[in-house]
């Protein structure tokens, strides 16, 4: 996370939404003797016993082994990020920076049974057939017999037990309105510069 204060975000409730509207999510474990990363889809579970991110990744995934052991991971959801240049400034003797928006979770990963799995991958597409509303939702009832069961054997799921949740919102917020408005107007309709105006 970004070490200027300025720019932290801890507020739990703000960071999960963050989860639910960014599920795309990098995974940096340390397996097998490397770093090694994988890109997974989440979904966010409150649980009793805290929160929780269920993900899955192929069999042939190089973490895949690893996580029937379990290991312990950082999972980072990238929003928006936008070059800033120090043109787009009313001050001088600026410098470029990069703004963006992005939350860290952190914690051990253990694998989903397939009760867990087929829960996870029913979830996350009811999470994702929503965004296209008003399209009516896939569901795997939609599909012929055997053929989910087929496909599954090919995944396997994980659970993170998030011990770490952080949050960095770098969007000028350290500039003067002068500065923050010469950097939206350059932007134009950038989704930074939406979130930018929005802060």
């Amino acid at each position: 996370m970004h070490p200027a204060p300025a720019f932290r975000t801890d507020d739990p409730d703000a960071l999960l939404a963050h989860l639910a509207r960014h599920p795309f999510v990098t995974l940096a474990v340390q397996a097998g003797g490397r770093l090694r990363i994988a890109h997974a889809p989440v979904v966010v579970r409150r649980l009793d016993q805290g929160v929780a991110l269920d993900f899955h990744l192929s069999r042939g995934n190089a973490l895949a082994q690893a996580m029937l052991a379990g290991f312990h991971a950082v999972a980072v959801s990238l929003a928006a990020d936008a070059y800033i240049s120090p043109d787009w400034y009313a001050s001088a003797d600026q410098v470029p920076t990069w703004n963006y928006v992005s939350v860290e979770a952190e914690g051990p990963v253990a694998a989903l049974d397939e009760a867990g799995l087929v829960a996870l991958l029913d979830d996350l597409s009811a999470q994702e057939e929503a965004r296209l509303a008003p399209k009516p939702p896939w569901t795997r009832a939609k599909m012929s017999a055997g053929v989910f069961a087929r496909m599954t054997a090919g995944i396997i799921g994980g659970r993170m037990q998030v011990e770490r949740l952080e949050g960095t919102t770098k969007l000028s917020q350290n500039k003067g309105k002068a500065d923050r408005g010469g950097a939206i107007a350059a932007l134009g309709d950038h989704p930074i510069a939406r979130l930018m105006d929005e802060l």
